[in-house]
């Protein structure tokens, strides 16, 4: 799977289609295990067994799911819209799909390797706000609408500090190269952390990015648009069948290709800490055990981070990661500009970094001593 080479000499086009179906393939296999691997990490963080019935352990517990979602009924609300709401699905899907096409597991391993993959997967994933804004409003439930116009104004919202999160790696990646603006090809961008990875310099921007990413993905504690508590289950609670597995099926090929993505950018990818010289298995398994940490961790903060109010989570976003982002952009800036000793980047990057945990341990420890009823200071004010 060759990002230069076609497979067994087929042309371009048939190349390319083969590639992708191997992708979905592998896509969907992650997903049976990721749906089932979550219950499994819940159960071990609360004391609890999981799933252990279907299969030897349990493992074929994600195709049992699987089969009983394919052959559930499926049901249309009546005042729904209808070609918004069957679309939707499939909207949601394909841009997530098409992000996994420039993911490189190995060097030169991979669908299609773009000189401006970095960029083409923000620009791809920006148009899942729309598959989302389309299930909420052809729904015809008040609740759907209402989490779909949370989930957008929460993707917008923190899409910003995660882009500037990347950017400050894409300058350190032109200082890496001798000078330039940088690069945006992933594949390079591994290549480049061959001896560090880029989080030991940008400790600031991997918490950035790694916060933001949980809002995207809509994970706690940043699954508002989701809430059963609230508006009983987001976007998608019209949903049933074959349609609502397509939303999971999105949540969770999300999950694993951000996993890969932040690994490729801030973790080494498979460059780290074998070589580009290591034989590709190990430059796979490398990639495998890197994306795995991230899944991992994405899951732990399921189970120890409470939900955060609507209130709570824009504020995050607008008063302290975007703040905070751009400070590491500009002192970014300054250091490369002036060709400074790249211990600055670390030192700098790791400062911004305990502020961001201070003020988050802060503000936690805050709302816990002033208890429920000392949160508001009169009915209907807003929150301090």
């Amino acid at each position: 799977m060759l990002f230069a080479d076609p497979l067994f000499g087929l042309p371009s086009w048939v190349d390319a289609v083969i590639r992708v179906v191997i992708v979905i393939l592998v896509m969907t296999l992650v997903v049976v295990y990721l749906t089932v691997g979550e219950r499994w990490v819940v159960a071990r963080f609360q004391q609890r067994l999981g799933p252990r019935k279907t299969g030897p352990g349990g493992i074929l517990q994600g195709f049992a799911d699987a089969l009983k979602l394919v052959t559930k009924e499926d049901i249309r609300p009546t005042n729904a819209d209808r070609w918004v709401f069957e679309l939707a699905p499939y909207a949601t899907f394909i841009p997530v799909l098409m992000t996994l096409i420039v993911l490189p597991f190995a060097k030169d391993w991979g669908v299609r390797n773009l000189a401006l993959g970095l960029f083409y997967v923000f620009a791809v994933l920006g148009l899942n706000i729309v598959g989302i804004m389309m299930a909420g409003l052809g729904s015809g439930n008040k609740y759907a609408l209402l989490g779909g116009v949370r989930a957008a104004a929460q993707m917008i919202s923190y899409e910003i500090p995660l882009v500037i999160s990347l950017l400050c790696v894409v300058m350190i990646t032109g200082a890496d190269m001798g000078g330039g603006v940088g690069t945006l090809n992933l594949n390079v961008i591994a290549a480049l952390q061959e001896d560090r990875p880029y989080i030991v310099l940008q400790p600031l921007a991997f918490l950035i990015f790694f916060t933001a990413m949980l809002s995207e993905l809509h994970r706690a504690p940043f699954d508002i648009p989701v809430a059963e508590s609230e508006i009983v289950g987001g976007y998608f609670v019209e949903y049933s069948g074959i349609r609502w597995s397509m939303f999971q099926l999105t949540e969770y090929a999300s999950m694993w290709g951000f996993s890969v993505f932040g690994s490729v950018v801030f973790l080494g990818g498979w460059a780290w800490p074998f070589g580009v010289d290591a034989h590709w298995t190990v430059q796979l398994g490398t990639t495998l055990v890197k994306s795995l940490a991230f899944i991992i961790a994405i899951m732990w903060m399921r189970v120890t981070v409470p939900r955060l109010r609507i209130d709570q989570l824009m504020n995050f976003s607008w008063k302290v990661l975007l703040e905070l982002s751009f400070l590491q952009l500009i002192v970014n800036g300054f250091i490369l500009l002036y060709d400074w000793p790249q211990e600055l980047l670390a030192l700098t990057s790791g400062i911004g970094a305990v502020v961001l945990i201070a003020l988050i341990i802060r503000h936690s420890t805050a709302k816990a001593s002033k208890g429920l009823v000392g949160t508001y200071r009169t009915l209907g004010s807003t929150p301090q």
